[in-house]
């Protein structure tokens, strides 16, 4: 058990076990009557759903319409928590027993988390992780914990490199930088020749991950049990993005929420590149610069000096609390909900991306945002699987932003951020320098 869990939590755990042992949770916690008699499952679940209350959750809501319709002895208690807050309120009530929903839209860093505290179903075998020769390997492997599959893949995102064409073809490029040092030059001719700055760099510790993958080195290496943030590799790649802001191909953030202007300056023509994913570009369309949504061009993230480029697979999983009292209705919900047909609908109606390759139809690949960001995921990495994943940022969010608004050595607030995980969450993890 990892050290650091509450009494609380302890209690939480040792509740559900025995909850899982007395019983079957209320309603088959093997799914058999799920698998062989789904038509006469019946009761009412509650569905946490962390997506954007204004953006997202009417598809998700319809789709939650068309799985009451197609199991009619089953009623979801649809609720949208928001995002920000969902991680800790699900712990809460998992701890406690008391209020956790039947299925939880989790976070793919939140999901071993979840798991290794004893708070979710193993779906392996279940009736709802079916087909799994259809999910792209990186979703899959998102949902996954200790060779057990915790939750199902709903939807999936990267990061990519988004461009403004008009920008740079006023300045002679023809095509998207494929490295940080040709993002260097690119903004410089853009400035030399429109006036628009370069590259619009997040201040948030996840996006200094492309900046560690091209140099072949992560947050944490699992299998060996170190913490490789602050080794000579992990230094040079974010020494890269200091550089950029040093040399003037970057803007320097104005701290956290100075990102905003950037992205405000990248919609409006003003900056030329960001660093960014799908769900950034309906706001992006929203600006002067791409009422002709063409001219936004989307590319994978550049490679570092290894020659390698990288951006982590993100996304969320439907995942089945442990204590739920109704395990074959969840189960049919989770499989409902990840199935081909209701992926595709969600994607084309709010553009997210589906976990599913059957569910790039001809239709979704249609959308050059979805076609392109699809092509990203090839070269995107998993992240790293362990319970103190989604923790991380905290200590790395304070030290990055430092380092980007130069009020931080590199080599300062990587040692800084090494120290804390290795003296609070990671104790058992060695430092590599």
């Amino acid at each position: 058990m990892r050290r650091g869990i509450s009494v609380a939590a302890v209690v939480g755990v040792l509740a559900l076990t025995a909850t899982a042992c007395g019983g079957d949770g209320g309603s088959g916690s093997d799914g058999a009557k799920a698998a062989s008699d789904p038509g006469s499952v019946s009761g009412t679940i509650t569905w946490w759903d962390t997506s954007d209350a204004t953006n997202e959750a009417p598809a998700f809501k319809k789709l939650v319409k068309d799985f009451e319709a197609k199991y009619p002895k089953i009623k979801v208690d649809y609720v949208n928590v928001p995002f920000d807050q969902a991680q800790q309120k699900f712990k809460t009530a998992a701890a406690t027993g008391k209020g956790a929903p039947d299925v939880l839209r989790s976070d793919v860093g939140w999901t071993p988390g979840f798991a290794q505290l004893g708070y979710l179903k193993d779906l392996t075998g279940t009736p709802a992780l079916e087909h799994t020769d259809d999910f792209l390997p990186g979703p899959l492997k998102n949902a996954a914990y200790q060779g057990k599959t915790y939750g199902v893949p709903e939807v999936t995102d990267t990061l990519g490199l988004l461009w403004n064409k008009e920008l740079f073809a006023k300045a002679g490029i023809t095509k998207p930088p494929a490295t940080w040092q040709e993002v260097k030059d690119a903004a410089k001719k853009i400035k030399d020749k429109t006036g628009a700055d370069g590259l619009g760099l997040n201040p948030d510790g996840y996006y200094s991950l492309p900046f560690l993958y091209g140099e072949n080195s992560d947050l944490v290496d699992v299998d060996k049990k170190q913490i490789t943030l602050a080794d000579a590799a992990s230094r040079k790649g974010i020494e890269t993005a200091v550089d950029l802001i040093k040399s003037g191909a970057a803007p320097k953030p104005a701290g956290t929420d100075g990102y905003n202007t950037l992205k405000t300056d990248f919609k409006n023509g003003k900056l030329s590149m960001l660093i960014d994913g799908p769900w950034a570009t309906k706001e992006i369309f929203g600006g002067d610069a791409f009422k002709q949504h063409d001219n936004l061009g989307i590319a994978p993230v550049p490679a570092g000096s290894t020659g390698t480029a990288g951006a982590p697979v993100g996304g969320h999983n439907l995942v089945v609390y442990a204590g739920s009292g109704n395990f074959d209705a969840s189960y049919l919900f989770v499989r409902f909900m990840t199935g081909t047909a209701q992926e595709e609908s969600a994607s084309n109606a709010i553009g997210v991306l589906p976990t599913r390759k059957s569910a790039y139809s001809p239709q979704v690949l249609a959308d050059p945002v979805r076609k392109s960001f699809r092509d990203a995921l090839d070269k995107a990495r998993i992240r790293p699987q362990l319970p103190q994943g989604g923790d991380l940022f905290t200590d790395w969010l304070k030290h990055y932003t430092q380092i980007l608004t130069l009020r931080e050595e590199p080599k300062d607030g990587l040692d800084a951020t090494a120290k804390a995980w290795h003296s609070t969450l990671l104790k058992d993890y060695s430092v590599q320098e």
